[in-house]
């Protein structure tokens, strides 16, 4: 499949929403809170797209590229293993998403913000914008540390985000944003942990680990 039919595939707008939202949050959230569109369309639009990302790049760093330690060398998990744990990664991730959005929209009353689970898988997508795209950088392993910086931003673009979608009020934006930053985090350590587990991919499985 040649470029310009691969671009075509795309859907409409992702590229311009991608770029919007990580360096123009301010103006695309009204943009993005006033948006028709469902459950459905979210995932196959944006959120199915962008999260093939990571984990189909920790495939390639991990199971291709590899993975240099001291005396041991280059080490690289198994093909079969790797392709099985990025399918599975892939698929809890889009699992986390809709979780992570289910708990911060039930939250919503208790910051005295309005309660729209749409609104809140919306904010969980676009905030994680950054994450998703962030995720080129496992294909060198030993850039994965920058990830923390990326998700830094990623909280920023909540924290921007809460007060248009979820209409929090300014003092509550902060309690809000950080008691959904820990729904995220503890979902992604979750997510990690199952596919790691289903797939039988520990970092025990790595010499010197």
């Amino acid at each position: 499949m040649s470029t310009p039919e691969i671009s075509n595939a795309l859907p409409a707008g992702l590229k311009d929403r991608v770029i919007n939202i990580i360096t123009r949050p301010k103006t695309e959230w009204p943009v993005i809170e006033a948006e028709a569109t469902n459950t459905g369309k979210l995932y196959r639009e944006y959120i199915g797209i962008l999260a093939i990302i990571p984990a189909v790049c920790s495939f390639i760093g991990f199971s291709v590229i590899g993975i240099s330690l001291p005396i041991v060398g280059t080490f690289r998990i198994g093909i079969a293993r790797g392709l099985a744990n990025a399918v599975v990664t892939y698929v809890l991730t889009l699992v986390g998403a809709y979780v992570s959005a289910f708990v911060i929209d039930k939250l919503a009353p208790s910051f005295e913000s309005k309660s729209d689970q749409l609104q809140a898988l919306k904010l969980v997508a676009y905030a994680s914008t950054p994450v998703w795209i962030g995720g080129l950088l496992n294909i060198i392993p030993a850039l994965a540390v920058i990830g923390i910086i990326i998700a830094l931003y990623a909280i920023y673009l909540f924290y921007l985000g809460l007060p248009v979608l979820m209409k929090t009020p300014p003092a509550k934006v902060i309690p809000y944003m950080v008691v959904a930053a820990v729904v995220i985090i503890v979902v992604t350590f979750v997510v990690g942990m199952l596919a790691n587990t289903i797939t039988g991919t520990r970092m025990g499985n790595i010499p010197g680990y």
